[in-house]
């Protein structure tokens, strides 16, 4: 039996149904700009298979951490060197992040080493405080 058009269409809440979304999140994301459904004659939206994957591509970059401004960026533009710009100023804040995680990390390990009954008043838990207000 030979699908239609109509078959392969979603409605909003099989496309929210397929990946565990709220209906109310596929509406906000084409309110940013993210998804522009077709509507059919009654106005209701109806998702083709390249929205399905373009839900796919949105799902998958929140997953990386990515704002939705940054995919809507990605997914808006098809030149490959303004996608690389936005791609390197992520990579850039993602590191940033990391860094400022490793050194939370590492603050916290040491407090839980330290052999002082109140860490706060461990030397090398005050000398790192003392940097991070940019005392001597």
């Amino acid at each position: 039996m030979k699908s239609t058009d109509a078959e392969e269409e979603l409605s909003i809440g099989d496309l929210a149904g397929r990946y565990g979304l709220a209906a109310h999140v596929l509406r906000h994301w084409e309110a940013r700009g993210l998804l522009a459904p077709a509507r059919d004659g009654a106005g209701r939206r109806r998702f083709t298979p390249a929205d399905v994957t373009r839900v796919a591509v949105i799902l998958r970059a929140k997953e990386a951490g990515l704002p939705l401004e940054t995919v809507r960026s990605l997914t808006s533009t098809g030149d490959p060197a303004a996608r690389h710009a936005v791609l390197k100023r992520e990579a850039d804040a993602l590191r940033q992040r990391i860094a400022a995680a490793e050194a939370s990390l590492e603050l916290i390990e040491c407090a839980l080493r330290c052999d002082h009954e109140d860490f706060t008043q461990c030397p090398h838990y005050r000398q790192t405080i003392t940097e991070r207000v940019g005392g001597d």
